[in-house]
């Protein structure tokens, strides 16, 4: 079933293998996706969807050196080549809008103030286009700056749709601003935007909810990862997640999105099966991360009906064809960690595809 065909909003995909979003950093210090970055994509056109490295919708949003961004013209038109050449591919890409909140640091973004829920700094470092620095105490959103964050969401969506894209995916996961929200750690408000699950919910569907006003249902998806406990976003209390995920999903059913993508590694887990059965839309998981995805474990997870489709990241990486490679049963080509966050080709557009 993992090669089979499926509807996703209004798109048929060939297959049931996404590629995630990926960081790549090769878009240079003005964030506009070149050459390389359309011919990385295009290489990929054969998997059932390509969901693009996250894309910042502002210079605020910015997360780190080399990031594509849906803000400038010149950064949309470097898009509009990319969507371009996967859809002669016979390829579907949506792009992943993604805020980085309280990770990144005002030397990455041009000296735009970093923003978060809270004012609470991550213990940590990141990379930033002077070098390594300290991530900052962040400057707390206040509830009357929150509409210009949903607007620029809105806007960087109009944009993405505009150069091409099929649909855009709502990055709350991973430690970044939305998933910042959602987590009791990062956000410690006192207005309805924060404390219990119910409030600490409520500027994400807000926010999807204008997103899917502007572009469409059938075009809007969101990702969210649930207990990855990654950038200091923890969420340590197992009932407090059930709760909180809980009043997310069950607020976003209702708009029929695109699909809801999980990131987890336990795909039979009570806590991601609560959510797959409470969504009753397209459901995409992703147990890679900490671990590389395998053939055998795609495979069963639609097999046994845990998933609709598979999202995989580092096979996809080391392998242009992976899908002929996996259907086939053909051996693949093995990432090179190394060249994940570097420049140039190596490691990016020169994995080979199978020869016969």
């Amino acid at each position: 079933m993992l090669f089979s065909p499926m509807t996703l909003g209004e798109l048929e995909l060939p297959n049931r293998l996404v590629m995630a979003p990926l960081t790549r950093v090769r878009s240079g210090k003005d964030g506009i996706p070149g050459p390389l970055v359309v011919e990385y994509y295009r290489q990929r056109a054969s998997l059932g969807l390509i969901v693009s490295e996250g894309t910042y919708p502002s210079h605020a949003g910015q997360g780190f050196p080399g990031q594509p961004g849906l803000v400038t013209e010149e950064q949309l038109k470097g898009w509009a080549k990319v969507t371009s050449a996967v859809h002669a591919e016979g390829g579907r890409i949506f792009a992943q809008v993604m805020h980085a909140g309280r990770v990144t640091h005002e030397d990455t973004t041009g000296g735009y103030e970093v923003v978060a829920p809270s004012a609470i700094a991550i213990d940590g470092a990141t990379h930033t286009h002077e070098g390594k620095k300290p991530l900052p105490v962040p400057h707390a959103l206040t509830t009357e700056e929150l509409p210009g964050i949903v607007q620029e969401f809105v806007q960087a969506s109009l944009n993405a749709i505009g150069a091409g894209f099929d649909g855009v995916e709502m990055h709350s996961a991973n430690g970044y601003l939305l998933h910042e929200f959602l987590s009791p750690a990062s956000n410690q408000r006192d207005d309805i935007y924060g404390g219990s699950p119910a409030n600490r919910v409520r500027f994400v569907i807000k926010l999807v909810k204008a997103v899917v006003a502007a572009v469409g249902a059938d075009r809007v998806g969101i990702r969210i990862s649930p207990e990855h406990n990654i950038q200091d976003a923890l969420e340590l209390d197992a009932a407090d997640v059930r709760e909180t995920y809980g009043h997310l999903v069950d607020a976003l059913t209702p708009l029929n999105l695109a699909y809801l993508s999980v990131l987890h590694k336990e795909p039979t887990s009570e806590l991601v099966q609560d959510l797959r059965a409470r969504f009753d839309g397209t459901f995409l998981l992703n147990t890679g991360f900490g671990v590389v995805t395998t053939r055998e474990q795609a495979v069963a997870i639609v097999a046994d009906g845990h998933a609709d489709a598979v999202v995989v990241g580092r096979p996809a990486i080391a392998n242009p064809d992976l899908v002929r490679r996996w259907s086939e049963g053909l051996p693949v080509n093995e990432p090179d960690a190394a060249t994940f966050y570097s420049d140039g080709a190596k490691g990016y557009t020169d994995y080979p595809a199978y020869q016969n």
